[in-house]
């Protein structure tokens, strides 16, 4: 088994623009593009975590709390916060910034979950964390029946899509 790293040996941070391409017909970001930035960094602390090749396993129920306007820059920060024997749970938040007042706003967040993997593509073990701030220790304390949610989430959907794949209504 590999030695047990620190949280903030995965810890990532990006700072964006909202440019006009980014946004709706509300001057928002889109909430798409805010999840493709979200994707890419938390499989950065994923990586960072395992120092393997990884592929996105799962994503939680993405919460956006407040809009990302045209006029703001976004900050998202990422790390792992759990892992099980090959998957790590990287925890994202996202920070909007008004460019012209400085004020700050939780603008979403959400936990993503990687599978390392090796040669062949196949699911590798993964180093255990050590939490050591506050806001990590609870994210960690959490992760295990976080996991026990999401194992139970797709075995319903397993169960569900066994159920309709046989009535194709595509067809």
């Amino acid at each position: 088994m590999t030695t047990a790293k620190y949280v903030k040996d995965s810890r990532t941070i990006k700072t964006n623009l909202v440019l006009p391409n980014d946004t709706n017909n509300h001057k928002s970001l889109f909430g798409g593009i805010l999840l493709k930035h979200m994707d890419e960094i938390s499989s950065i602390a994923a990586r960072r975590h395992c120092r393997t090749e990884v592929v996105t396993a799962s994503t939680d129920s993405v919460d956006f709390l407040c809009p990302i306007y045209q006029t703001d820059s976004f900050c998202l920060e990422a790390f792992v916060t759990y892992v099980g024997r090959t998957s790590m749970e990287v925890f994202i938040k996202v920070i909007a910034e008004d460019l012209d007042t400085g004020e700050r706003r939780m603008a979403a967040n959400s936990f993503f979950t990687f599978v390392a993997l090796g040669s062949e593509n196949k699911p590798v073990p993964v180093p255990q964390i050590i939490p050591q701030t506050e806001e990590e220790k609870i994210l960690h304390e959490s992760g295990k029946q976080r996991a026990e949610a999401r194992k139970t989430r797709k075995a319903h959907n397993k169960e569900l899509t066994t159920a309709i794949s046989t009535l194709k209504p595509w067809e």
